[in-house]
């Protein structure tokens, strides 16, 4: 049987490669009449293909769209030459021997040569694999590239087409020499596929804010601790006092100068932490002209002049807090505009959830209350999965501490 192959030093010249309708490991209750391939260009599949397979998941969100991903890979933010290699695994019902079909599954899927830029930390098991003389890179990576957002990743039109996936994603790891295999911030109820596939899972904390039908700013702070309350509105009058106002721009018309204005802000926070940008000012105009029904860019003036700027991203419900930046130093301006402007924005258009991003235990004074993120691991090396294995049940075991011990912070009046 012909096995769907992923390059593992370099980057294919073929933009997809076909396996067997059966995929390896799949059970014998099961028919599948599916064609497997891997695809690392997402216009071999094309948007209306992608988009509508997205649309199906129950777990969907603006970044798993073809415009995100696409501008992703189109403006070399996530390429071979970055590291972030795509090879999509997708699975196709033939129509006909002559058409293409219906896509009926896929896998966002990346060989990586590296950690970076995945909010799931796994650099400690790389040394590992180093100071034993293994080679941990490459490896596979399920996952949206510098987006620690949790959304579906076994992307499936029903259960059977899902089995298939997953049975396809194993013999994509058995037939190549890849160290291991990671699906990072899938929704728990996939979370608990992938374990019962043979993944470990891992455990982690986000902080989110959520709508409680606020009608205003204030009717919000209303139900926070006194102490709290005061805490932030000393924040917001500190901003006012000195002179600064915002503007919300959508996607709709948010100009050029507005983009290169943020990027210059978004350079500038990674400078601050002595770091290298991830994304580059063509990714964001791409996603500028292709998905600004799902864009605001929130802009910070003062004395007639730009001075920082936020990027959010949203859909009908959820606000995801990406990246912001500012081009001088205002007290406490960074809160107003990655969180309270945000909030206010909620509020107003009756959004449900503002996730702010990884990390950040400092939310939970501003209304934000600990969410458990998720992770699927597979190791090929036995002894080193059994090792993590152990590792991740005693990180859980402390995660579960640590969100008690949250919970007990709780923000809010009781």
């Amino acid at each position: 049987m012909n096995k769907a192959k992923l390059p593992v030093n370099e980057t294919s010249d073929e933009s997809a490669k076909e396996s067997s309708n059966e995929p390896a490991g799949a059970s014998s209750n099961v028919s599948f009449n599916y064609r497997t391939r891997i695809v690392s260009a997402l216009s071999e599949i094309g948007q209306v293909q992608w988009d509508a397979l997205v649309q199906t998941q129950d777990e969907a969100n603006p970044f798993l769209s073809f415009a995100f991903l696409n501008a992703l890979h189109e403006s070399g933010c996530a390429s071979g030459k970055s590291g972030w290699q795509p090879q999509f695994l997708t699975l196709w019902r033939s129509a006909s021997d002559k058409t293409e079909g219906e896509l009926v599954a896929a896998l966002p899927l990346y060989v990586k040569s590296h950690s970076y830029g995945e909010y799931v930390f796994d650099w400690a098991w790389a040394d590992a694999y180093e100071r034993n003389g293994l080679q941990y890179y490459p490896k596979l990576l399920s996952a949206i590239p510098f987006t620690p957002v949790t959304g579906s990743r076994l992307l499936a039109r029903d259960a059977e087409a899902t089995t298939a996936l997953i049975a396809a994603l194993t013999t994509v790891q058995e037939s190549n020499h890849f160290s291991s295999t990671h699906i990072l911030y899938p929704p728990p109820e996939q979370a608990e596929t992938l374990q019962k596939a043979g993944f470990i899972l891992r455990t982690g904390v986000q902080f989110h804010w959520l709508n409680a039908e606020y009608k205003d700013f204030d009717s919000f702070l209303e139900t926070l601790e006194r102490k709290k309350r005061k805490n932030i509105r000393a924040e917001r009058r500190k901003v006012h006092e000195a002179g600064v106002t915002f503007r919300h721009v959508s996607g709709h018309d948010a100009s050029q100068d507005d983009w290169t204005f943020f990027k210059r802000c978004y350079d500038h926070t990674y400078a601050d932490h002595r770091s290298t940008p991830y994304l580059n000012l063509d990714f964001f105009l791409r996603i500028g002209a292709t998905m600004p029904q799902n864009i605001l860019l929130i802009i910070a003036e003062q004395d007639g002049q730009m001075i920082a700027s936020s990027l959010l991203i949203h859909d009908e419900q959820t606000v995801y807090g990406r990246y912001w930046g500012a081009q001088k130093h205002v007290d406490c301006l960074h809160f107003e505009t990655a969180y309270y402007q945000p909030l206010e924005f909620c509020i107003a258009n009756k959004m449900a959830c503002f996730e702010g991003g990884a990390q950040g235990e400092h939310k939970m004074a501003r209304g934000f209350l600990p969410q458990k993120t998720w992770s699927a691991h597979w190791l090929a090396h036995a002894a080193f999965s059994d090792a993590i294995e152990e590792f991740l049940k005693r990180e859980s075991g402390g995660i579960e501490s640590y969100m008690d011990e949250l919970n007990e912070r709780n923000p809010f009046k009781l």
